[in-house]
């Protein structure tokens, strides 16, 4: 017997979504479900999943249900588990401000990288508060065909790579993922950033996501260049004691990422609800045979 499941499509600086609202997690999507709905061929298309629960409702978010009512149970656009998606995270909340779980101003929601808070602005901007970012100690090189670079090893509750390179070009296709060395420095696979200077505080990347390919926007890739930027520009708030600001261009748009004194990092930018409907669960099961 099928059932019709309600389904709504949005993106973030066109890192799009696959939105599933699920409030008591009484849906089962499997990584080849959460696959299969973000195929652009054979699906609904999108770079991941939102898999919208009640932090009470989901085992791995109820310890956080006391900070945050609303769990964004994501996953990348192969079904894989992710940490984080800051992209994600503002489209998460602008979906609960469309259904009525949430209004202008400030919200929590909980995600495997913590607790991040967002603020939904009237000019229809959401800012995520992203957290610190980790500096792990430790040379790392990515490379693309011949070509080999630095990178600056950045943790955003996710694993990135960030290397600055003369010509966005050079990434390649970034079909597959970029080779990394040494292997021990991403056990679980990286998120590599390639990073041109546009200006002062003001720089363009591209971007491939670990499980999804090149997305035309990673939240959380923009927050770590934005950091390894200012670290290769002298600039560290912690010593300075004023916040630092970066413009990131990616190909989907632009985001402002600040850091500030604290090492708290805050991200703005767009997100839009584009579409909604229903799918088939009699598809979804014919898929996965």
């Amino acid at each position: 017997m099928s059932t019709r499941i309600a389904f709504l499509k949005g993106h973030g600086t066109e890192n799009d979504f696959v939105i599933v609202p699920d409030p008591e997690n009484a849906i089962d999507l499997p990584p080849a479900a959460a696959a299969a709905l973000c195929d652009r061929r054979a699906g609904i298309g999108g770079d991941g999943l939102l898999h919208v629960v009640r932090s009470a409702a989901h085992p791995e978010a109820k310890e956080m249900a006391a900070e945050a009512e609303w769990f964004m149970d994501y996953r990348n656009g192969d079904g894989s588990v992710a940490e984080m998606c800051g992209n994600g995270v503002r489209v998460f909340a602008r979906y609960l401000q469309r259904a009525g779980y949430a209004t202008e101003g400030d919200l929590a929601v909980a995600t495997r990288g913590g607790v991040k808070t967002v603020h939904l602005a009237k000019n229809g901007d959401v800012t995520v508060g992203m957290g610190r970012a980790l500096l792990p100690e430790g040379d790392v090189e990515v490379s693309v065909g011949e070509r080999s670079w630095p990178a600056r090893n950045v943790n955003m509750g996710n694993p990135h790579a960030v290397a600055f390179v003369a010509d966005l070009d050079h990434a390649g296709d970034l079909y597959s993922p970029p080779p990394f060395r040494p292997a021990t420095a991403y056990p679980d696979g990286v998120n590599v950033e390639f990073v041109v200077d546009r200006g002062p505080r003001h720089v363009a990347m591209r971007v491939h996501e670990r499980g999804s390919g090149e997305t035309r926007s990673c939240g959380t890739g923009a927050c770590a260049v934005a950091v390894a930027t200012a670290r290769r520009d002298g600039a560290d708030p912690a010593v300075t004691g004023t916040p630092v600001t970066y413009t990131v261009d990616v190909p989907g748009g632009t985001l402002v990422i600040t850091e500030h004194p604290d090492g708290e990092i805050e991200m703005t930018g767009p997100a839009v609800i584009v579409a909604e409907g229903e799918f088939d669960t009699e598809w979804l099961g014919g898929v996965l045979v």
